[in-house]
């Protein structure tokens, strides 16, 4: 562990880190508004949004992340000048949260849809009996009880999204599996160590954070 004791060596830990946090943060953020959308879609009464919907997660969610990473790179930003930042880190961390968000929204989406489909039908027949619209009844009727449902899958998504967050380093963002590359290349003497440190981060963030979501999904389970 005598790599770490180096403050330049733990700088570079710690900041692949602390860009792996960023990402995940934000691409919880773009995934879960982007996957209700398309989970609202996919449920309208309205077939061109459902053709949509269903088009958009079948796309995203059968496309290697590497694939969208690099078509957010080269495509957006090298090929149809996209640029979101002018600091080189920053620009491909916004490219890098764009490629999450649509990628793991497919996964959200259809988790959430799985929790609308618990819910019984007579609640939102009621609600249309009532006169309430599809929005307000999706909103106010289904929507809050699909939630209490579908806590684990999507604690189980956002976990994967950390993990893939990762991937961002092949448009050179200085993420974690950067930093680690940067510091096994620099101390090749010492690559168990250094691997051991980088799986152990995420293990004792990841690990807490499963059982946080599952007991909160047993908390906020309907009892029946």
């Amino acid at each position: 562990m005598d790599v770490f004791s180096d403050p330049t060596n733990f700088d570079v830990y710690v900041t692949g880190f602390l860009w792996i946090l960023k990402l995940t943060a934000a691409g919880t953020v773009g995934a879960l508004i982007l996957g209700v959308l398309l989970a609202a879609m996919r449920v309208s009464p309205v077939p061109v949004l459902r053709g949509f919907g269903t088009t958009w997660v079948n796309t995203f969610r059968n496309t290697p992340l590497t694939l969208i990473i690099f078509f957010c790179y080269f495509g957006l930003f090298s090929t149809l000048g996209v640029k979101l930042s002018d600091d080189i880190d920053r620009n491909n961390y916004w490219l890098g949260v764009i490629g999450l968000s649509v990628y793991t929204a497919a996964f959200v989406c259809e988790a959430i849809r799985s929790g609308i489909n618990t819910v019984p039908p007579g609640q939102a027949e009621a609600a249309r009996a009532i006169g309430m619209s599809f929005f307000q009844t999706l909103t106010i009727i289904v929507l809050p009880q699909a939630a209490r449902a579908v806590i684990a899958p999507l604690g189980s998504i956002f976990i994967a999204l950390a993990k893939n967050s990762t991937i961002v380093g092949t448009i050179g963002l200085a993420e974690s599996s950067n930093a680690m590359k940067e510091l096994i290349n620099a101390n090749g003497d010492q690559v168990i160590a250094i691997f051991l440190v980088f799986a152990g981060t995420f293990a004792a963030v990841l690990i807490p954070t499963g059982y946080a979501f599952g007991w909160l999904a047993n908390r906020m389970a309907v009892k029946r």
